[in-house]
C-alpha cells in the first residue's frame, strides 16, 4: 500500500474479471521500458519528471492526471519514471534524495514514512501557496512537518471499517450500528440466518489487523492524547482501556463463534467474494477493497455499504482514515523546473486534477480537496465514506500520527483472532514489539 500497513497495493486493480482473480494485474505496457513510461505535451517548453510506484493502479492515475495537466498546461510536458514498491521503493527515494539525484516531483507515502525522508532537509515547502488552504483539515497533519506542509493527495482517502451485505440487513430489518454492543446484537441475529456474521480471512495475515488498527478514531475519541503519549512512551495498548478494546473485539467475535469456518485459511478474495454475495455479512476491511469487489460482482456495487467500527461511546464513534499518498517537490528542483511543478501540485489539488484522477481510477472515498466532488455513480459503500467526512467524524489513523507500527502486529491480531491467545496477552505483546521498534528508530524516551 501507499502507507505503512501491510497488504495489497493501496490502490484496486483496473481489469479484475472474476471473483477468483481479485489481484493486482498488467495494464499492458509492455511497450515501455521498465522505469519509463513516455511523457505527455508538446515536446516544447519546459520538461517535468514525475516518478511514481510501479503498480498498476499507480501508473492508470498518473496517465491520467498527466493528460488533464498536459492539456490545461501545453507548455509543460511531463515525463513518468516508475519504481520498485515497498522497502526497495523507499530506499530508493531516499538514496535520490540524499544524493540530489531525485525527479522533479515524486510520490510518495504521507505520515511517518514521510517524515522518515527529512521533509525538512530534503523537500520544498508549500506552505504558502493558495491551495493549501483547501486540503482537508484531517489530511495536513499527515505531510506537515514543523510549521510547513510540503504536498497535496494524490487519490482519494480510505476507511478502515466494515464492509456490510446490505440486503442481509434489509432482510433482518437491521440498522447500521455504532456501538459494539448494537454490533453483537446484530451478529446474534445473523447467525440465526446460517450466514456467518463476521468475515476473518487469516489467509492473508494482513487482513487481520482491521479491528485493532480500524478501531483507533474510537481510541482517540476516548483518550484524544493517545497518539502524543503513544510516541513518547507514556501509553500502551495493553493498559490503555480505550486502545485495548480493538483486541478485545478480536477475541469477543471468536469466542461467540461469528466467524466463518473457513477464517484460519481463507483469503481476502475469498472474504470479498463473501460479502459480495451475502455468505458472510460483515467484513472489516478498507475501503480499497470497493473497487475490485465490484468490477467482480457488479450487484456489490448497491449491495455493499459500510460503516465505521463500533466503539463504546455511539457519540463519539467515527471513521479512521488512511490517507492518500502525496506529490512532493525536492529541493534540488529550482528555478523555472520548481515554477512548472508547482503549476503541476496546484492542479493535483484543484477539482479539475479531481476530476483528472477519477478518470484514472475509481474511488475509495472522499477526494481531500475543496471543491471536488465524487462522482454520481460511485458505489454505495464510497457515498457512506463521504458522508463519515461530511459530518466530520473523521480521525487519521495511529501510524499518520506516531511513527511506531510494530511488524508483528499481524501475526498477534490472528492469534488472538484464532483464541490461541487472550486480548490482554496480545496486547502486551503487541507493547513489546512496539517498543522494539521504537528503540531501532532512536526515540526519545524509549
Amino acid at each position: 500500500m501507499n502507507v505503512p500497513f501491510p497488504g495489497p497495493p493501496s490502490r484496486p486493480s483496473r481489469a479484475v474479471t472474476a471473483l477468483a482473480a481479485l489481484t493486482v494485474v498488467s495494464l499492458g505496457l509492455s511497450a515501455c521500458s521498465p522505469g519509463d513510461l513516455g511523457s505527455s505535451g508538446d515536446g516544447e517548453g519546459i520538461t517535468l519528471t514525475y516518478l511514481i510506484p510501479n503498480g498498476p493502479e499507480d501508473v492508470a492515475l498518473a496517465e491520467a492526471l498527466v493528460e488533464g495537466f498536459s492539456a490545461a498546461n501545453p507548455d509543460i510536458t511531463v515525463e513518468v519514471e516508475t519504481r520498485p514498491g515497498g522497502g526497495d521503493g523507499d530506499n530508493l527515494i531516499k538514496t535520490r534524495l540524499a544524493t540530489g539525484e531525485m525527479t522533479d516531483v515524486f510520490l510518495y507515502n504521507t505520515g511517518s514514512l514521510f517524515q522518515a525522508i527529512h521533509p525538512d532537509r530534503n523537500l520544498v515547502p508549500v506552505t504558502g501557496e493558495e491551495w493549501v488552504e483547501g486540503l482537508d483539515d484531517s489530511f495536513l497533519p499527515t505531510v506537515t512537518a514543523g510549521d510547513e506542509v510540503y504536498g497535496p493527495p494524490i487519490g482519494s482517502a480510505m476507511g478502515g471499517g466494515v464492509l456490510y451485505n446490505r440486503t442481509v440487513y434489509a432482510e433482518l430489518g437491521l440498522e447500521v450500528p455504532r456501538t459494539w454492543e448494537q454490533f453483537m446484537a446484530n451478529n446474534a441475529a445473523i447467525a440465526e440466518t446460517g450466514a456467518a456474521p463476521v468475515i476473518q480471512t487469516y489467509g492473508d495475515t494482513w487482513t487481520s489487523q482491521l479491528f485493532v488498527l480500524g478501531d483507533f478514531h474510537n481510541v482517540a475519541a476516548a483518550e484524544p492524547d493517545f497518539a502524543e503519549s503513544y510516541t513518547a512512551n507514556e501509553a500502551k495498548f495493553a493498559t490503555s482501556p480505550a486502545a485495548i478494546r480493538g483486541f478485545e473485539h478480536l477475541q469477543e467475535v471468536a469466542e461467540a463463534g461469528y466467524l466463518n469456518e473457513d477464517f484460519a485459511a481463507a483469503t481476502y478474495e475469498d472474504g470479498l467474494r463473501m460479502v459480495a454475495e451475502g455468505t458472510g455479512a460483515h467484513y472489516p476491511m478498507l475501503t480499497n477493497a470497493i473497487s475490485p469487489m465490484v468490477e467482480a460482482v457488479p450487484e456489490a456495487a448497491e449491495d455493499v455499504g459500510f460503516f465505521a467500527l463500533p466503539g463504546d461511546d455511539e457519540a463519539g464513534n467515527g471513521l479512521t482514515m488512511w490517507a492518500p499518498s502525496g506529490v512532493y517537490i525536492p529541493n534540488t528542483t529550482e528555478g523555472e523546473q520548481r515554477e512548472a511543478a508547482l503549476r503541476f501540485l496546484a492542479f493535483i489539488a484543484s477539482p479539475e486534477g479531481c476530476d483528472a484522477q477519477t478518470r484514472g481510477q475509481t474511488p475509495s472515498g472522499p477526494y481531500l480537496v475543496a471543491g471536488c466532488e465524487l462522482p454520481a455513480d460511485v458505489p454505495t459503500s464510497v457515498t457512506d465514506v463521504q458522508a463519515y467526512f461530511d459530518e466530520g467524524r473523521v480521525s487519521p489513523a495511529l501510524e499518520f500520527l506516531s511513527p511506531i507500527k510494530g511488524p508483528a502486529l499481524e501475526q498477534i491480531t490472528v492469534e488472538v483472532g484464532s483464541g490461541i491467545r487472550t486480548a490482554a496477552s496480545g496486547a502486551r505483546l503487541y507493547d513489546d514489539d512496539v517498543e522494539k521498534q521504537a528503540q531501532q528508530l532512536g526515540l526519545e524516551g524509549w
